[in-house]
This record gives structure tokens, C-alpha cells and sequence, in this order.
């Protein structure tokens, strides 16, 4: 059986890794693809941990070879899924996170239109606004650009199937949990998952 793809995308700020990886922790029939990115690691950013940090020239070499399950230049810098790190996984009946932007999210709807997807929302923009600069890492020109950005891709959240706003944490956390439970007992699924004691309970005994 084929595993399900999920996708996650939220503007900068909003919690998404946070929530990503405390769902992780508490689900592990999902892996998380790490994406390939052109920007310099931020403060405590490892490479092929948090993402594979490559230059500007790898990374369109890998564009041109067809590498990418999708991309997209994001505040200036690329950002892709290589298909190594999902179709193998797809393939072999595991379920798959890719955690990306809405422009990525769109270039895998296309591919895969049975993805199930999740937008996060902020509480408000100056939630979203104090989140940036708790972290600290970026310039006030930096965190601007972001937050123009942010609203970019807020208003992108009608495209996703379900949409989380990420006010008490621990409630986000839980919804997206529940996101995934649900998915996985949609009916096609359990049908694969249960064809044998489908059979076997339909079966005419007489």
C-alpha cells in the first residue's frame, strides 16, 4: 500500500517547525523529508539535520538534472524536495511530511492530488510579528521582509485542505494529530490496510 503524502506550509513565524516536530515526536509512522536549500544554516542549524545546506550553483545543477519532487526561490534563496527523500519512502508504504511553502505546496498538488494538506495561521500578525523577533537571528530588515511576505502567504491558506491556528500550542499541536488520524482511516486506506478481514466478514458462510 502506498503511503500518504502530507503536506504542512505556514508564513514564517507561525510556529510550523515547533508544531511539526512535536508531532513527530509523538507520531512515528511519519518521516519528515529534509529539504535542500541554497541559504547559509542559521544559529544551531545543522546540515543534513535541518536541512541540506548546498550553493546556489548545486542546487540549480540539481534543477537541471530533474532532482526536485518541487522548488521554489523563497526570500531569495532556494528551496526544494529531492524525489530521493519521498517517492522511495511513497513507494514503500510509509507517510511522508514535507514541510513547505505554498508555492511548493502547489507544485506537489499537481504531482500528487491526493496529498493531504494543512496551513497554519498566527493568532494575529502581531503574534506573528513577536515570534520573529523572540528568535533573535534576523535583522529588522530581515524580519520586514518577512513580515510583507507573511501576508503573501497567508492569503494562500484557501488552497490547503485543512487549516490550523496555531494560538495555544500544545492545541495545535493536537489538531494536527488529529489531522493525520483521520487521514489514515479514510476509507481507501483501511480498505488496503484491511482487505483480508474485509473479505472474511463479507463472505457468504452459507
Amino acid at each position: 500500500m502506498r503511503g500518504t503524502l502530507y503536506i504542512v506550509a505556514a508564513p514564517s513565524g507561525a510556529g510550523k517547525s515547533s508544531i511539526v516536530n512535536a508531532v513527530l515526536a509523538r507520531d512515528p509512522n511519519i518521516r519528515l523529508s529534509i529539504s535542500f536549500t541554497s541559504r547559509q544554516p542559521r544559529p544551531g542549524e545543522r546540515h543534513a539535520e535541518h536541512y541540506h545546506f548546498v550553493s546556489a550553483q548545486e542546487f540549480e545543477a540539481m534543477v537541471e538534472a530533474g532532482d526536485f519532487f518541487e522548488y521554489a526561490r523563497v526570500h531569495g534563496d532556494w528551496k526544494g524536495s529531492a524525489r530521493q527523500s519521498v517517492e522511495p519512502f511513497l513507494a514503500a508504504g510509509k507517510d511522508v511530511l514535507l514541510e513547505i511553502d505554498w508555492q511548493g505546496a502547489r507544485q506537489v498538488r499537481s504531482k500528487v492530488p491526493d496529498a493531504v494538506s494543512v496551513f497554519i495561521l498566527p493568532p494575529s500578525r502581531q503574534a506573528l510579528e513577536s515570534r520573529m523577533r523572540t528568535r533573535g537571528q534576523d535583522s529588522e530588515a530581515t524580519i520586514r521582509q518577512r513580515l510583507d511576505a507573511a501576508r503573501e502567504e497567508m492569503s494562500h491558506y484557501g488552497e490547503f485542505d485543512y487549516v490550523i491556528v496555531n494560538e495555544v500550542f500544545d492545541t495545535a499541536v493536537e489538531e494536527m494529530c488529529a489531522i493525520f488520524l483521520a487521514s489514515r482511516l479514510r476509507r481507501e486506506p483501511q480498505v488496503a490496510r484491511h482487505s483480508r478481514l474485509i473479505t472474511a466478514l463479507l463472505a457468504d458462510e452459507g
